[in-house]
């Protein structure tokens, strides 16, 4: 059974950084077979796309955080990351990671509804 468990979240003032991390299983090689993603949604708001990372190594960033946020994977620890530079508070959200068999996309999608696994989000509060 395929488990996403995401982690990394907390409070920080504007400018700071934060790191998450998207523990998965059962498979040794999860993050190589699978496409993932990190996604977001505050409150009131529907969940958007922040950063994918496609099987392949294809990346793709929503514009609202390209430049400041960087989305990785280490197979040996079959983890995904994103890496969360200069936050806004228009970043506080509950993040969440989400994963795809990766033959079925054909890019790193930003798009919630062709991912088929869901963690159960951390949340990130960012204080001006």
């Amino acid at each position: 059974q395929v488990q996403l468990v995401e982690s990394g979240g907390g409070s920080v003032q504007a400018g700071g950084s934060l790191r998450l991390s998207c523990a998965a299983s059962p498979y040794n090689n999860f993050v190589g077979m699978y496409s993932m993603g990190w996604f977001r949604q505050a409150p009131g708001m529907e969940r958007e796309g922040v950063a994918a990372l496609h099987g392949y190594g294809t990346i793709n960033y929503a514009d609202s955080v390209k430049g400041r946020f960087t989305i990785s994977k280490d197979y040996a620890k079959n983890t995904l990351y994103l890496q969360m530079n200069s936050l806004k508070p228009e970043d506080t959200a509950m993040y969440y990671c989400a994963a795809v068999p990766q033959y079925l996309l054909v890019r790193p999608s930003l798009l919630e509804t062709e991912y088929k696994y869901w963690g159960q989000g951390t949340q990130v509060t960012v204080s001006s």
